[in-house]
């Protein structure tokens, strides 16, 4: 029987861990609702690189801002990667809170929307670090080549609009609004990783595009009703030909990563439904569909 306010438990989930490896020509770490950071040893992108993860209570009635202690004591965690351009995926708090500090510890360019962009001149980034990014475009970063398509966000988007001047924190959490939505997809000579975190999707934006995995958002999908979690795999996991999934923004932003992660509770999402639906998609399409662990590296092309 399931109560609102109880949660799922992961371990009992049809799906397993992604695997850790320490040797792997590129490594993939979760760290947390989307945020995913790719390295080969020379270079690394980092998606979002949320990690603040202010409480519910604060999100809701007060101001937030990002805890660069916080930020510092990730990125030593992680060994002080190479990072050369943080990627945020659209510009909601979750999203982009941190990475103008990111950028701003690393060097790394800020890349997004020009939504995006505000966030970070909001915290001092100068322009010389920031780039806008619109459908279609592609960028390089060592030996990793990205390429943007708009997309758009779940449905439900709670923070819809532009940042439309420098946002200077802290703020109210709503005043992080959406701004473009892209699916990343990011090349390297190993493989191609698509990173979608938001549950939306524009018909036919992915077709004819491949990806070997994709980091596969599915917040709120256990909310949506079966044809609607049909169509989304269709459009962006077989669409692109994936044959691994990996599922991302699915666990409890509102709690620490210095804690185990945990899903949301029923009453916002429904993960065990979201995880069985995939299930069956994903064995009917023999894909694989795993869980990551925070922190630890992995190879997102490891065999199967």
């Amino acid at each position: 029987m399931k109560f609102w306010l109880s949660r799922p438990d992961v371990r009992r989930l049809p799906a397993a861990f992604q695997a850790s490896t320490a040797e792997a020509e590129v490594t993939a770490r979760f760290l947390g609702t989307s945020s995913v950071l790719l390295s080969d040893g020379h270079t690394a992108v980092l998606s979002d690189g949320f990690v603040t993860r202010p409480g519910l209570a604060r999100v809701a009635l007060g101001r937030i801002a990002p805890d660069r202690r916080v930020v510092e004591q990730a990125r030593r965690r992680l060994g002080t990667p190479p990072i050369a351009a943080v990627v945020c995926v659209h510009s909601h708090y979750d999203h982009a809170l941190d990475a103008p500090v990111w950028a701003s510890l690393t060097g790394a360019e800020l890349v997004g929307s020009e939504s995006t962009a505000n966030v970070g001149r909001g915290l001092g980034v100068p322009e010389r670090s920031l780039r806008v990014v619109g459908d279609g475009d592609t960028l390089s970063y060592g030996g990793f080549g990205l390429t943007f398509v708009e997309s758009v966000h779940s449905p439900g988007d709670h923070y819809p609009g532009t940042v439309d001047a420098p946002l200077i924190p802290p703020r109210r959490s709503r005043e992080w609004r959406t701004g473009a939505v892209y699916s990343v997809f990011v090349s390297h000579a190993r493989g191609t990783v698509l990173l979608h975190a938001s549950a939306g999707f524009r018909p036919g934006a992915l077709h004819g595009r491949r990806a070997d995995v994709v980091y596969l958002g599915v917040g709120t999908l256990g909310r949506q009703p079966l044809g609607y979690v049909e169509a989304y795999w269709d459009e962006v996991v077989r669409a692109t030909g994936a044959h691994r999934v990996v599922l991302v923004h699915w666990d409890d932003f509102f709690v620490a990563l210095d804690k185990p992660l945990r899903p949301l509770p029923y009453l916002a999402d429904d993960l065990d439904l979201t995880v069985r639906r995939l299930s069956a998609l994903a064995r009917r399409d023999d894909v694989e569909v795993v869980l990551p662990v925070a922190w630890q590296p992995a190879d997102p092309f490891a065999a199967r």
